[in-house]
């Protein structure tokens, strides 16, 4: 059972709460395993068709709790918690096979922005605000924020959210492109509840390739990529829900996806 992270399951929508409320929702070395092995179920559960990441509290997640560290002594090596705690949180998150939504519910910092940035929808309460937090103890981002921050916003945006700790407000953030949508706080549930009824009723192997040839884009030259999409085309044109879609297209009724 997990201690610091609470889910639910229902309408094939896994809904994961960071449960630390007391601490910001600051994530120690259980909490991040228990994380990773919450997502590694997602992957491997069929009744799971998307997954709701969002946080209990006034906090969305402030990142490492530095104490944990701290206390473990001059010769422990940072890199050890990156590679143990978060690293493999951000693979899961890219690598799951289903949409995943983030539900910005207050702050994000640190490691915590960089794990909703990882996401594949972010939305954010207009009480949330984005922090790097690196920057005022001499550190980098982590946990893909040297990664994924320049892409979304480019490098000046990026240098100035590091550099100079810069807040970014939700309206900032969607201004920006940051995130996808910034929403009342009291509507944030329900908005993102509603995007991953939408994404769990839809066809979601093909999602998986989509994410996939995102993924790969990141790094793959044009002609590389263009093979790449006529290979997963390929895999996506002998799914289950392309027939289903085709053939709900031409009967001129709903289709029904199953994933497959």
């Amino acid at each position: 059972m997990s201690e610091f992270i609470s889910t639910s399951l229902e309408n094939k929508i896994l809904t994961i709460t960071l449960d630390r409320p007391d601490k910001l929702n600051s994530f120690i070395e259980p909490m991040a395993k228990e994380l990773q092995e919450e997502l590694t179920d997602a992957t491997r559960n069929e009744d799971i068709r998307c997954v709701l990441l969002t946080g209990n509290g006034k906090a969305f997640c402030a990142g490492q709790n530095l104490p944990e560290v701290v206390d473990k002594g001059q010769d422990y090596e940072l890199g050890d918690t990156v590679r143990k705690s978060y690293n493999p949180i951000i693979n899961l998150i890219r690598e799951l096979d289903k949409p995943v939504v983030c539900a910005v519910n207050g702050t994000a910092a640190g490691a915590g922005a960089n794990i909703a940035l990882a996401c594949d929808i972010v939305l954010a309460s207009n009480e949330a605000i984005f922090v790097q937090s690196f920057s005022k103890i001499g550190l980098i981002p982590d946990s893909g924020g040297t990664f994924f921050l320049p892409r979304l916003v480019g490098l000046q945006r990026a240098n100035a959210m590091y550099l100079l700790d810069e807040k970014i407000s939700p309206q900032k953030a969607e201004e920006i492109g940051l995130i996808y949508k910034a929403v009342e706080a009291d509507q944030l549930m329900d908005e993102a509840q509603s995007i991953c009824q939408k994404l769990a009723q839809m066809p979601t192997k093909g999602f998986a390739l989509y994410k996939e040839a995102i993924n790969q884009s990141l790094s793959n030259n044009l002609d590389e990529h263009l093979e790449l999409e006529a290979d997963l085309q390929t895999e996506a044109g002998n799914t289950h829900d392309y027939h289903e879609g085709v053939q709900a297209f031409l009967e001129k009724r709903k289709p029904e996806f199953q994933g497959k």
